[in-house]
């Protein structure tokens, strides 16, 4: 028999340990595991988490900090639902490295997140100022790009503002219709609501269109609400229509699963989704900045990222570049204004007076071609772009997990803070 000379080691799936084993001897030293386990036990303020536990009553819950240790950790092995956090606490030995061989159920893990989402959200800043600490954080150059990621609701749950109006009237016409025949056909009673009821029951489905009728009337009201409040914002014109008689595009949708989420054009398609923005460390792609909004296009979110730049790190960046969809007098104003040298792209840009060019975008479109090939544009490609491509491939984080604008900015913030802590496992 082949290798019947050959001795092999002992194979005896079913021996027992003679003394138990230790963390270390499952997971070898220097792995994130036991990284983010003791930066989360050490370094992170966890205060916040801590005040919401008040009740002695009850059995002790998992302890807070493992809790967050775990969440941290998943998020940057690229595991986002609760169920295989779970699974892979039960499974997997650099989870249990984490967890000391604990092994929460998946309700305990998303109820944990839920109810300290805004907390662990706030985690950006603290591993922000870790890396800062590293020395990761530089700020020469910022580069800030913006990216499309679903929301956790269908497109095909939005409906526009004249389909409301459609189909409003139409499920009416419905509902009023059976109410017609109940009433003209008491012959036939028995047989169509059953001789042990008395006729004039709802059937289960006009009580659903009667909701559905009531849903779409509430949503018509938001889109209409929200429409006017944006008129209002606007400065008043000639022949202006007042707020009461404004009424919402027709093509303006709503989508009923999440009414915070838009649909948004991406490269390939059209997707209901949120607008995440990030602003990263050319040298060393750290997000030094982040934020979420449901708009199309991100020519408003520059100077509230400038702002978040100095709040977090203390500091201006020297020089930014940024695409096309940045570009407006206003931005540019606002980037001199802070004394940073930008480097912001200018084509197919219109100046808010409708011209093709103001003076700063004429200033800046000189600068660019002046640089040539050895512009400092050319930096904003290989270190933000790159970041979107390590959530998006390396970390499959594709789309979010929970719903509305709030939440969803703060496991933004999250996903931003895993993204830094694989930034900083591999600087030390």
């Amino acid at each position: 028999m082949a290798g019947a000379s050959k001795r092999f080691r002992r194979w005896e799936p079913g021996q027992g340990w003679l003394l138990p084993p230790a963390i270390s001897d499952l997971v070898p030293e220097g792995h994130p595991a036991h990284f983010i386990r003791e930066l989360t036990r050490t370094e992170l303020d966890l205060s916040e988490i801590y005040a919401s536990y008040t009740s002695g009553q009850g059995q002790p819950p998992f302890h807070p900090a493992m809790m967050t240790a775990v969440l941290l950790f998943a998020y940057t092995q690229g595991i986002y639902s609760s169920r295989r956090i779970a699974k892979a606490c039960a499974e997997r030995v650099d989870f249990m490295a984490v967890t000391g061989m604990q092994k929460p159920d998946f309700r305990t893990v998303n109820k944990f997140r839920l109810r300290h989402l805004k907390a662990l959200g706030g985690l950006f800043v603290q591993v922000l100022a870790l890396c800062r600490k590293a020395g990761l954080v530089r700020l020469g150059h910022v580069a800030l790009d913006g990216s499309k990621f679903k929301a956790n609701a269908s497109k095909h749950k939005a409906m526009s503002y004249e389909r409301m109006r459609q189909e409003e009237v139409r499920l009416k016409a419905e509902v009023d219709g059976w109410f017609e025949r109940a009433e003209a056909v008491d012959l036939a009673e028995d047989d169509e609501f059953g001789k042990d009821k008395r006729g004039d029951e709802l059937p289960e489905w006009v009580a659903n269109k009667k909701k559905r009728i009531a849903k779409i009337k509430e949503a018509k009201a938001a889109l209409e609400k929200e429409y006017n409040d944006e008129e209002d914002r606007k400065p008043p014109s000639a022949g202006s229509v007042g707020s009461s008689k404004r009424k919402p595009l027709k093509k303006r949708q709503r989508n009923f699963t999440d009414p915070d989420s838009r649909i948004m054009r991406t490269r390939q398609t059209y997707e209901q989704a949120f607008n995440c923005q990030v602003a990263v460390d050319a040298e060393t792609q750290v997000i030094v900045a982040e934020s979420l909004s449901n708009r199309q296009n991100d020519i408003h979110e520059l100077p509230s990222m400038l702002a978040q730049i100095k709040r977090n790190t203390g500091r201006q960046a020297q020089e930014l570049s940024a695409d096309n969809g940045y570009c407006s007098e206003h931005n540019l104003k606002e980037l001199s204004r802070r004394h940073i040298r930008g480097y912001v792209a200018t084509s197919r840009q219109r100046g808010e007076t409708g011209r093709r060019n103001g003076p700063r975008t004429t200033s800046m479109a000189t600068r660019l071609k002046r640089g040539g090939f050895r512009t400092r544009y050319r930096l904003r490609k290989q270190s933000v772009e790159p970041v979107f491509g390590q959530m998006k491939a390396a970390r499959g984080f594709v789309g979010f997990f929970l719903r509305g604008l709030q939440k969803v900015s703060d496991e933004w913030r999250l996903i931003c803070a895993a993204h830094n802590l694989c930034k900083l496992i591999k600087a030390t």
